[in-house]
């Protein structure tokens, strides 16, 4: 025999060694499929979710039953999805099934191969005029009908309104609060109309284009009521709702201001100068100055008069430096000096020079508030002048000045003299006299002992003054 037979028979005898292969003992497919799927804890409904294939199919494999599956083909697919799915080898699973069935080499169910159409050739894409025409009227009309339903809600639709400044319809501000920012959105361009009950004509605003707008209302103390609406310009329509605000500036008591006078001091003398009155208060808008002469006790009526020193005569008397009385005035008897209005700081103190003449004097300082509430003080002083006190006043126009003190020339205007502005105000004392030069005598106003003497000339050039009391004002020639 040959060799070629040899391999010939050798061939034979191994595809009959296939056909006679006998399983090996253990347990059968079926029985492995359900223990791997007990063990996994699942059951077929479950099995079925998950790996799409029917129970029926599923149960069908577990029992065996293979005649009730699709075809061996779906069930090589099934039993494959299956192992992998209860974590089995799916090779092994398809080999073991294919022993069962008595079969290692199963034919292959026929395929049919159905012939493919004949496809005919594209034609190229051709653009008509028509196709173009038609399309810009679907578009056109598209277009025409989403304006139209724009315009249809829009006209059905009234305007909204919210604030959102203050964010509560409810809020209290801080005392002393007048005014307050409302703030909110409509639609763009709406008139905001904000009704307050205590006025005849409501604020009214615009909404930008974003439809934000804003609004400042003035506030009252105690309650505010505030209705905010908004009307479409184009329409008409009103908003469906309105939006009401109440803003509540607390009312606290009105208090008296507090006063503390800290100059003059009561019982002070003073031999010369402007009286300086000064001090502190709170919750006072101003304070009022003013003085009035003591008269002794038990003299006649005249002796007011009589106690008055006679002004120092001048060359051409002017009105008085005091300013003249106001509606503000404390009640009472007219004052000999004042009343003046001082302005108080931001720290509540204030200050005034209070030029007064020889003798007893009772000084009355009184604190003002905003709501008319006022403190009173009273200080008596006495003035007794020695030697010469002289007050300088720049009014009206710039002056220059230059002052010799007991003959000798004063080092705040120096050899050179100063130009001063208008409201400027310099004191000089000296023990006999003092003498001033200006360059402007109708800017020039002179307080003598307290004793305003005004300016001494009109002429407005330059001039010199002597001042040496008890002896009159004397024009010079000094320079």
């Amino acid at each position: 025999m040959t060799a070629r037979d040899d391999a010939r028979r050798g061939r034979a005898e191994s595809r009959g060694g296939d056909r006679a292969y006998a399983p090996e003992a253990g347990p059968t497919l079926p029985e492995r499929l359900v223990a791997a799927r007990e063990r996994k804890g699942v059951d077929l409904l479950r099995a079925e979710r998950e790996t799409k294939i029917r129970a029926r199919y599923l149960g069908a494999l577990e029992a065996g039953d293979y005649a009730d599956l699709p075809g061996s083909v779906y069930t090589k697919g099934f039993l494959r999805n299956y192992a992998i799915y209860l974590g089995l080898d799916p090779e092994d699973v398809t080999r073991q099934w294919k022993r069962e069935r008595g079969d290692l080499s199963l034919p292959s169910e026929p395929v049919l191969t159905v012939p493919r159409a004949l496809e005919a050739p594209r034609q190229a894409l051709t653009v008509s005029p028509v196709l173009v025409v038609a399309g810009l009227l679907v578009v056109l009309i598209a277009a025409f009908g989403v304006y139209m339903g724009v315009q249809l809600l829009r006209y059905a639709k009234p305007p909204s309104i919210t604030v959102t400044d203050p964010a509560q319809a409810v809020i209290t501000v801080s005392d002393g609060t007048t005014s307050y920012t409302l703030q909110g959105t409509s639609i763009p361009g709406a008139a905001i109309t904000i009704a307050d009950p205590g006025l005849d004509q409501p604020y009214r605003v615009n909404a930008d284009d974003t439809g934000r707008w804003t609004a400042d209302v003035q506030l009252r103390r105690g309650r505010n009521e505030f209705d905010v609406s908004a009307v479409d310009p184009e329409t008409g329509k009103s908003s469906d709702s309105t939006v009401r605000l109440f803003i509540t500036v607390p009312v606290t008591a009105v208090e008296a201001p507090q006063l503390t006078l800290s100059s003059p001091a009561d019982g002070a003398q003073f031999s010369n100068g402007a009286i300086p009155v000064n001090g502190t208060t709170t919750n006072a808008a101003k304070v009022i100055v003013s003085a009035s002469r003591v008269v002794a006790p038990g003299a006649s009526p005249s002796a007011k008069a009589a106690a008055s020193p006679k002004p120092t005569p001048s060359p051409k008397p002017t009105a008085s430096l005091a300013p003249a009385p106001s509606s503000s005035a404390a009640p009472g008897p007219s004052p000999d000096v004042g009343p003046v209005s001082v302005d108080v700081a931001a720290d509540g103190s204030f200050e005034t020079p209070l030029n007064l003449s020889a003798g007893s004097w009772q000084v009355v300082v009184t604190a003002v508030s905003a709501d008319g509430k006022t403190n009173t003080q009273t200080r008596q002083i006495s003035i007794q002048y020695q030697g010469a006190n002289l007050v300088v006043q720049v009014k009206g126009a710039r002056a220059w000045l230059k002052v010799w003190v007991d003959g000798v020339l004063s080092p705040v205007t120096g050899a050179a003299g100063v130009v001063y502005d208008p409201g400027k105000v310099l004191t000089f004392t000296g023990q006999q006299s003092v003498e001033v030069r200006t360059g402007n005598s109708s800017a020039t106003y002179f307080t003598l002992n307290g004793q305003s003497l005004g300016r001494m000339s009109a002429s407005g050039g330059p001039e010199t003054w002597l001042f040496a009391p008890p002896n009159a004002p004397q024009k010079t020639n000094r320079t």
